[in-house]
């Protein structure tokens, strides 16, 4: 039998703490030949604290693991009577479907992009009015022009002596107002 992917609904804040345990549990049970990957979708993300640059992690899906694995009665228990683990989305309560394989691949996909470049944590639209917080414009407020997450910098329109003066600036030095 094919391993598919499943979806695990877990407790919020313990997806974790249910990954550590569902593989603890696969290898005490020797079912590692049925049982793949385990994991909980995130990506790293930037956010500035205290005028430094911190990187955590941020769950795709709060409150899902992802299970790949031979569906049968033995495998469905042992993930089912894992601790903090409500049961499993999609099908049927006994029955349950896996994802596709084209979404597990998109997730999949989604994850690994993820751990290449940290994103910030905070967004910015065109359109928005921030505040600088730091530089030679700081205490002014502006509009967002454009935004370049690549390079983690954004264009805003400042109101210099009456004038609307483009500047570009990075994240940390700007904050929503």
């Amino acid at each position: 039998m094919a391993k598919r992917w499943y979806v695990v609904h877990a407790y919020s804040g313990f997806e974790k703490q249910v990954m550590r345990t569902l593989k603890e549990r696969v290898a005490l049970d020797g079912m590692e030949d049925r049982f793949g990957e385990i994991l909980v979708p995130t990506e790293e993300v930037v956010e500035m604290r205290e005028g430094k640059k911190r990187k955590s992690e941020r769950k795709f899906y709060p409150g899902y693991v992802l299970v790949q694995m031979e569906m049968d009665d033995a495998t469905w228990h042992l993930v089912k009577n894992t601790p903090r683990v409500l049961g499993f989305i999609g099908g049927t309560k006994d029955k349950p479907a896996p994802i596709t394989e084209k979404e597990a691949e998109a997730i999949l996909r989604r994850v690994e992009s993820g751990a290449d470049k940290p994103k910030p944590k905070t967004l910015f639209e065109p359109g928005e009015v921030v505040r600088v917080v730091e530089g030679p414009f700081a205490d002014f407020n502006g509009v967002v022009e454009e935004v370049d997450y690549d390079k983690s910098r954004v264009k805003v329109a400042v109101l210099i002596f009456g004038r609307s003066t483009p500047v570009e600036l990075e994240f940390g030095q700007v904050e929503k107002d």
